[in-house]
């Protein structure tokens, strides 16, 4: 799957998933494409950041006598982002690997809503997401990866 970011003549800025570059254009040029918020048909491809991989993984520090990694997300140093990550982790549920199915009862409001966090493969992540539900990766450090609250 491709995404492309796409815009409205309105400029709405959304995103499409397509099997491929001419798959987006024949759903383009037959018009069966439009903007989820205003429903206008002329839709183009923005232009994207590119994102290279270079199969380097990002990991947090295993303990504090480890030298300061470079950031890993824009405007983020290590120390923001384990505030951000701790802030987190105590202000959700931890489903563990009933994550999948929970979020599709909270989705499909099946079960109370409530901020949840757990484990998903990549397979049920895509899933999840070709369903409309949000997820997100967050990369928990060791010391927090247990905490039930």
């Amino acid at each position: 799957m491709i995404v492309f970011d796409l815009g409205c003549e309105n400029s709405h800025r959304f995103e499409g998933w397509f099997a491929s570059t001419a798959e987006f254009e024949r759903q383009r040029d037959g018009q069966l494409l439009s903007c989820p918020l205003c429903g206008n048909t002329s839709i183009n491809r923005l232009v994207t950041a590119a994102r290279v991989n270079t199969g380097r993984s990002a990991r947090m520090p295993q303990d504090s006598t480890a030298p300061e990694s470079p950031p890993q997300y824009a405007n983020f140093d290590s120390a923001r982002l384990l505030k951000l990550i701790t802030h987190i982790v105590e202000n959700t549920e931890d489903v563990g690997s009933a994550f999948p199915e929970e979020a599709r009862k909270i989705h499909y409001r099946e079960s109370p809503e409530r901020q949840i966090r757990g484990s998903a493969s990549p397979v049920e992540v895509e899933s999840l997401r070709d369903e409309g539900i949000e997820v997100v990766a967050l990369p928990l450090p060791p010391h927090l990866a247990n905490k039930s609250h």
